[in-house]
């Protein structure tokens, strides 16, 4: 299938990819740019739980198109409109300093949090008031990294589609179910009526990982929620968990940037929750 000339920056398909970068146009026409090879690959790949592909539209220089013809390919497969474009039009779409040659324009693919629920999630980040879109990113990618069934973020957290976000889950946006805009006390009460004990990190929290580990209390269902990093969980959100949590600083470092923390905490229970291995 062949490609069509370079589109014009003044066309309206352009435009419409550039208001993308507010969130009231991402809203409105529930549509969010992936840039760069790896988030282009997965979105081109992805279908959404209606089986519909996610990615829609792709922007490519005719350097990118050349060197990455398996995901123009993809993208073909996947029904997505494919179309040539200058470094110029590029950047002007693009939210980074240096854009890398694909630019994709894609569904939203949010999971109603119900739908998390009955798939009975064993371990699930939620975050809650995480407002630095670069920090829910790069959660959400430790979340799939340690195997975490969902990621969910509250209503008063960033959101999920903001370019910043959708570059720090670095494609790992694609790979799991993300619930949006559930209210804080509704995602516990909802996770722990599925059966999910809830754990809130707190670097002033009563319980030691390192002593619920040794407990051996971290092998079943698990939930973690995640606060601000500037100024934690509010005490009103602590008190709904089970247990407050923090990690420990052995050495004499102030403390984890929310990121770390994230990572440390769900990689402990994903160690917890898997099966022992025996000697054979």
């Amino acid at each position: 299938m062949g490609i069509p000339e370079l589109i014009s920056s003044r066309s309206p398909r352009v435009a419409a990819a550039r208001r993308l970068a507010r969130r009231n146009f991402r809203g409105k026409e529930r549509r969010f740019i992936a840039e760069g090879p790896q988030a282009v690959r997965e979105a081109a790949e992805h279908r959404g739980g209606d089986g519909e592909p996610t990615l829609i539209e792709l922007f490519a220089t005719v350097e990118a198109a050349e060197r990455y013809a398996d995901i123009i390919d993809a993208a073909h497969a996947a029904g997505a409109r494919v179309q040539l474009a200058d470094g110029d039009v590029l950047a002007d779409v693009s939210q980074t300093v240096t854009p890398q040659g694909l630019i994709g324009v894609c569904r939203f693919l949010d999971s109603p949090f119900q739908d998390i629920l009955a798939a009975k999630p064993k371990l699930v980040a939620v975050l809650a008031n995480v407002r630095d879109p670069g920090n829910a990113g790069t959660v959400l990618r430790c979340a799939d990294a340690a195997g975490a069934d969902a990621v969910v973020l509250t209503d008063a957290s960033v959101d999920l589609y903001n370019p910043k976000s959708v570059r720090a889950s670095v494609g790992s946006l694609f790979h799991l179910p993300v619930a949006v805009g559930v209210p804080v006390e509704q995602a516990v009460r909802g996770l722990r009526d599925a059966g999910v004990r809830i754990l809130a990190a707190d670097g002033a929290g009563d319980d030691d990982l390192d002593d619920e580990l040794d407990a051996g209390t971290m092998g079943g269902p698990t939930a973690w929620v995640f606060g601000n990093e500037a100024w934690g969980l509010p005490e009103e959100t602590r008190a709904l968990a089970d247990a407050v949590i923090r990690v420990p600083i052995h050495g004499k470092a102030e403390s984890l940037n929310l990121a770390t923390a994230a990572a440390v905490c769900l990689y402990a229970s994903a160690r917890a929750q898997r099966p022992r291995r025996t000697g054979g």
